[in-house]
């Protein structure tokens, strides 16, 4: 097993540590820098859209933990469903996100090259949307009319992200693809459209339930994790565009058994993205992820995205 040890504690630091450091990694090309989420969209519309990701991280430790060149390959597999509706006269949505992974860890423990590989399924994720200004709700041919008349608009939304203890999770070992945990993500974005041009950002809460079965029943507790991000958004004609992005995140001390750890994380995030629609029924997505941690222990990634959505 990675990192199979006596837990004392310097090594339930480490073991810590890793353990957040890849639940980070599942969740957080669902979840952090998707720009457009805030868009006006017509109701009573089925949106599904399928993707996969490749991502490689560099991970850091504490020398004292001698762990070296740790590395994740991993590959992800997503499927999304939304449906808009309308909710007290405004546009809301209701998202549905399952992802399938496969991934490889490798590094030095204590100077001896140790793997472990893990397939299977990841967190369920659920998030209800509601847009409280401007984005009236219209149905799709209203919606055209809209859209094509109106070339300067402001947005408000807010919402609510959980993430669902679904996923494969083992209380014996160290890397799993599941969290074993509740997370909830209350959200707040704001759009502002000028002609072909769109800023959108979003602040968003990650709170942590307790995993009370983190590796052979210790108690594993966070503190929330705090995130701000921004998309600069440019629409050559309707369904091709390209974006550019940064966020921060912030927070997210943890504790085992209630001895606190000094984990807190810091990390950038940035990405660039392209949509092309297909046909008239059907869109693609090119997108490049970046984070890099701002404190000495902490992950570095590059994350490669494609997707496919269609609607009716």
């Amino acid at each position: 097993m990675f990192f199979q040890c006596k837990l004392g504690n310097r090594f339930v630091y480490g073991l810590l540590l890793f353990q957040l450091l890849i639940s980070c990694a599942n969740s957080g090309l669902a979840e952090e820098l998707e720009p457009r989420r805030w868009a006006h969209l017509p109701i009573d519309t089925n949106f599904a859209g399928a993707g996969y990701a490749y991502t490689n991280a560099d991970i850091s430790f504490d020398p004292v933990l001698k762990i070296e060149d740790a590395q994740v390959d991993l590959d992800t597999w997503v499927a999304k469903y939304t449906r808009t509706f309308s909710l007290f006269d405004k546009s809301a949505r209701i998202d549905f996100l399952q992802g399938y992974q496969k991934g490889r860890w490798e590094g030095l423990v204590d100077g001896v090259p140790t793997t472990v590989r893990r397939n299977g399924w990841t967190d369920t994720i659920v998030r209800l949307a509601i847009n409280l200004y401007g984005a009236p709700p219209l149905q799709p041919q209203e919606y055209a009319k809209y859209r094509a008349a109106t070339k300067v608009e402001t947005i408000v939304g807010t919402g609510l992200s959980v993430q669902l203890p679904t996923g494969e999770y083992m209380d014996d070992k160290l890397i799993n693809l599941g969290t074993n945990r509740f997370t909830f993500r209350p959200q707040i974005g704001l759009i502002h459209a000028r002609g072909k041009w769109s800023f959108e950002t979003t602040a968003i809460v990650a709170i942590y339930t307790d995993n009370n079965d983190f590796l052979n029943k210790h108690k594993l507790e966070q503190d929330p994790l705090y995130s701000l991000n921004g998309h600069l958004i440019y629409t050559f004609r309707p369904g091709v565009w390209a974006s550019a992005s940064a966020g921060y995140d912030y927070g997210g001390r943890s504790s085992i058994d209630g001895t606190q750890k000094d984990d807190c994380k810091q990390d950038l995030i940035w990405a660039l993205g392209v949509g092309i629609p297909l046909n008239r029924h059907f869109g693609g997505k090119i997108s490049y992820v970046g984070t890099r941690t701002l404190e000495s222990n902490g992950v570095d990634s590059d994350s490669f995205v494609v997707g496919l959505s269609t609607f009716w």
